[in-house]
């Protein structure tokens, strides 16, 4: 189980990352939310979470689960959502100023201040 947990972390790193270097907006955003991704399942797998605990000290209650690896994740849930939806919004912004959606903002056809010919 530790393998596929891994396993699944280094994945959405991965495709994440691969997405964050792409040329357009929306593979840019899906990148972003596979990273957030990710780092919510490494926080989820790092609080050693256990089954059947109690998340809260009780009477007579000797083991319990560590109440902020959950706690964690809520809050980077809360703060990615935002997120993705501040980036969306500012994708369709540039893309009805610019008229098209490359991270580098020139239109198609131009050449980059690099000299690159697209």
């Amino acid at each position: 189980m530790e393998f596929l947990v891994a396993s699944s972390i280094g994945l959405l790193t991965t495709c994440g990352t691969y997405l964050l270097l792409r040329g357009r907006t929306f593979p840019v955003v899906i990148g972003l939310a596979l990273l957030s991704y990710a780092v919510n399942v490494f926080l989820f797998a790092m609080g050693r979470l256990t089954i059947n605990m109690p998340p809260i000290l009780r009477e007579g209650v000797t083991e319990y689960t560590d109440p902020l690896p959950q706690a964690l994740v809520l809050t980077a849930i809360v703060i990615s959502f935002g997120m993705t939806a501040l980036i969306v919004v500012l994708s369709i912004r540039t893309f009805l100023e610019i008229g098209n959606d490359h991270v580098d903002g020139q239109p198609v056809g131009e050449p980059s201040e690099a000299g690159d010919k697209n």
